[in-house]
């Protein structure tokens, strides 16, 4: 009797450490908690399901949408000072990892990429992105898990005419995310003003700006076939956000929970991929349905965009970066990626 007792003790011990070494990671991002509106929301769902389906509940999730954690610079910061008392992952923005990491920036060169193919290869395999995801943990403490596809390319849109070529930006005023694309509409003879996500409908209809540029996704994410009359595909830059974790964190779990948490992610990326990829026509579509004007330039007209655009934003990145190794790494791994996927 005794002997039953003491197993049913032992029994209840290996129960209770293996509930009490369970971690639960609060994971952040912004918009809205619907998967089926928001990409990112999505990309989560499937993300954690994965993770503590693999992990067999050793981790679970709590889910943060509509930047509930702060701002996208609040929760950067927060994932960095975070550690095992708060473990804490984000879908980090661009314009947030930028702030940190500034050779970031050589991935967003303009019409840098053929294709999603050629983007995809770029950031799952290319030299460029490994060191800049080592270059990340060594400034940070944080682990750049994944590249996560967010909309799709960028496009044009604005209220005043249609863009066929760099000459039509004239005396216009865009909104841009981020230094990199106010370089870009500078280069390009219009004016660039920093102006968050948030207020974008507002500014564009009271006219503080006329343009801007996102994929159809949040176009309509936002409305701004409301207050946008052209909308031109011209491929500019590859819409992505970032999954990171703390790094105190991530090498405090064992071999196949880190195996569980990287491969889902890049399983969940594949779907979010998919998804955007086969939606991405539908929502142009819808765009013009919401009365929006519809251009794509041909290979002349995109070829002139390149060859005004890209320089602009290189002359720009080589005052914003120390060492231009970053700069010359991605036109080659980019390069190499457009060649392969041909």
């Amino acid at each position: 009797m005794a002997r039953k007792i003491f197993a049913s003790f032992i029994a209840l011990i290996i129960l209770c450490s293996s509930a009490c070494a369970d971690t639960v990671i609060k994971i952040s991002h912004q918009g809205t908690a619907d998967p089926e509106v928001n990409i990112q929301s999505y990309f989560v769902k499937e993300f954690t399901e994965r993770v503590t389906e693999k992990t067999q509940g050793s981790i679970k999730f709590e889910i943060y949408p509509d930047e509930q954690l702060g701002s996208e610079e609040q929760r950067m910061e927060l994932i960095m000072r975070s550690g095992l008392n708060q473990p804490v992952a984000d879908i980090s923005s661009f314009n947030a990892m930028g702030t940190v990491l500034p050779e970031l920036y050589p991935s967003a060169i303009p019409f840098m990429f053929n294709s999603y193919e050629s983007a995809h290869t770029f950031f799952d395999t290319s030299e460029y992105m490994t060191k800049l995801k080592a270059l990340f943990r060594e400034r940070t403490g944080c682990v750049l898990v994944e590249v996560v596809e967010e909309g799709g390319f960028l496009a044009f849109t604005n209220s005043k005419r249609e863009i066929h070529s760099p000459k039509d930006f004239a005396g216009l005023k865009f909104r841009g995310m981020d230094e990199g694309q106010i370089a870009i509409f500078n280069a390009f003879g219009a004016t660039g003003t920093p102006i968050p996500w948030g207020e974008l409908y507002m500014a564009l209809k009271t006219g503080v700006v006329d343009g801007q540029m996102n994929p159809a996704f949040y176009v309509l994410l936002g409305s701004l076939p409301e207050v946008q009359k052209y909308m031109t595909l011209a491929n500019i830059q590859y819409s992505d956000q970032f999954l990171i974790i703390n790094g105190d964190l991530f090498d405090s779990l064992t071999d196949d929970e880190r195996s569980a948490i990287t491969s889902s992610a890049h399983e969940a990326n594949a779907l979010t991929r998919t998804r955007i990829e086969a939606q991405d026509s539908e929502q142009v579509e819808e765009c013009r349905k919401r009365g929006m004007q519809i251009y794509a330039p041909n290979a002349d007209e995109m070829n002139e965009f390149r060859t005004i655009g890209q320089p602009g934003y290189i002359e720009w990145l080589k005052k914003r970066l120390e060492d231009t190794q970053w700069l010359d790494m991605a036109l080659r791994d980019a390069e190499k990626a457009n060649a392969q996927a041909r």
